[in-house]
């Protein structure tokens, strides 16, 4: 089997690629990073060391593309992944489009030049903003939950979201970025033969993930913590109550696998995958597990909304778990503690980062 992973040198793409390397006898792995996000560069020596044939490359430039090795698959790890790409002070939104749209066009093209298949890695942020915002909650344990007394809308269960909830504009720049590239990669499958496996991911998490303030909160929190960064609880009252579900790129890896080793060529194409219920806390657990492992610090208050900001996220895997036999193998405590660990030995994390 030969991989081509873009992003290949992220916390996702690197991960992936480590995690199929070790379940896969004989598989080839190529993957292409522009080397642009900050920290990324680190990944790079150690994929090389791991037999990853690694293409320095621009996706968004088509004679970069031409000269990659052919592959099987496409795994689309590469992308500006904050919900506040496009806004100010997060690149323009010229540059969001040209990186998560335009570039996905050219490596459609790849796909059909070399019959690849592709797995096209989406997100949460693809559904609609109001809906979410209206989804009925309560505050249980210091975080927003369903509340199950309520009416729940269409595609939302107690297990968390499905892929029929809305996704009706406003969904954020990025989150209409992702799902454009959604709706082309299964144009693309569909007029020209290949497989496409999209998956709306969740939170993923993990150690050397280079979290910010706008995204990979769960690493970014834990670094910032322990370091003794600032700390705000942004809008929702100022209480913490947020709540995301959070899962390791290993699981991910997981389920890829699945979708690859799969024949079946038609019916359901888009799956959601996260930390499902058991995997979701809020930034108020999460700084308490922080206070519990690193001593007292307490974030401020800002109760002030923020654009795009929602109360809470928690993806639903039952279909994923129908479909491929997938099951979550790691528990959050393991993910906290695995972060934790990275960040104790590098201190130096956030700078890198540049969070």
């Amino acid at each position: 089997m030969r991989i081509l992973i873009t992003g290949v040198c992220g916390f996702v793409g690197s991960t992936l690629a480590e995690c199929l390397l070790e379940r896969v006898e004989g598989i080839h792995i190529a993957g292409i990073d522009n080397l642009m996000r900050p920290g990324s560069e680190t990944n790079r020596a150690r994929l090389e060391r791991l037999g990853v044939e690694f293409v320095h490359g621009e996706l968004r430039s088509a004679s970069d593309i031409a000269g990659l090795p052919a592959c099987d698959w496409v795994i689309d790890a590469a992308a500006n992944p904050s919900v506040l790409a496009g806004l100010s002070g997060e690149g323009s939104s010229r540059r969001l489009f040209e990186h998560n749209l335009s570039a996905l066009g050219n490596v459609l093209e790849y796909c059909r030049q070399h019959r690849a298949g592709l797995l096209l890695l989406s997100s949460s942020r693809v559904y609609s903003i109001p809906a979410l915002c209206s989804i009925p909650l309560c505050v249980r344990d210091a975080a927003f939950v369903v509340d199950e007394a309520a009416a729940l809308p269409p595609g939302l269960s107690v297990n968390g979201l499905g892929v029929s909830f809305s996704t009706a504009a406003p969904v954020s720049l990025y989150g209409a970025t992702k799902l454009a590239s959604e709706i082309m990669a299964l144009e693309y499958g569909a007029a020209f033969d290949f497989p496409v496996w999209i998956t709306r991911c969740g939170v993923l998490a993990g150690a050397g993930q280079f979290g910010t303030p706008a995204q990979g909160i769960f690493a970014y929190w834990i670094n910032a913590h322990l370091r003794r960064r600032p700390l705000r609880y942004i809008g929702f009252d100022g209480a913490g109550h947020q709540a995301r579900d959070a899962f390791h790129p290993r699981d991910l890896a997981a389920l890829l696998l699945a979708q690859m080793r799969t024949a079946r060529a038609a019916g359901q194409r888009v799956y959601t995958a996260g930390g499902g219920v058991s995997n979701t806390m809020s930034l108020a657990q999460l700084n308490a597990w922080c206070d519990g492992r690193f001593g007292l610090h307490a974030p401020q208050a800002d109760p002030a909304p923020r654009q795009y900001d929602i109360p809470w996220v928690t993806m639903d895997n039952t279909e994923a778990a129908r479909d491929f036999y997938w099951q979550l193998e790691m528990k959050l405590p393991a993910i906290l503690d695995e972060i934790a660990q990275h960040a104790s030995a590098h201190p130096e994390w956030l700078e890198l980062s540049r969070a």
